[in-house]
């Protein structure tokens, strides 16, 4: 992904007019804010999991051994 001032700085070597460069950079930094935004709804995500298994990983660990052993 092109960082913002190097997308400023083809456009501004480019033939269009600066409302358009304008209108270029601020869509690059929407994509960006929503890439961060997927980045945090992962991260929670992965709180929730690790959580979870904290809480549950005892007695998960006591049903997959009296599995293991039946087998």
């Amino acid at each position: 992904m092109i960082a913002d001032w190097a997308r400023a700085l083809l456009v501004v070597t480019s033939a269009m007019t600066p409302q358009d460069a304008l209108a270029q950079v601020r869509s690059a930094r929407q994509e960006g804010q929503g890439l961060a935004e997927y980045a945090l709804i992962l991260a929670l995500i992965a709180i929730v999991a690790i959580a979870a298994l904290g809480v549950l990983g005892s007695s998960l660990n006591k049903v997959l051994s009296t599995v293991g052993k039946s087998i």
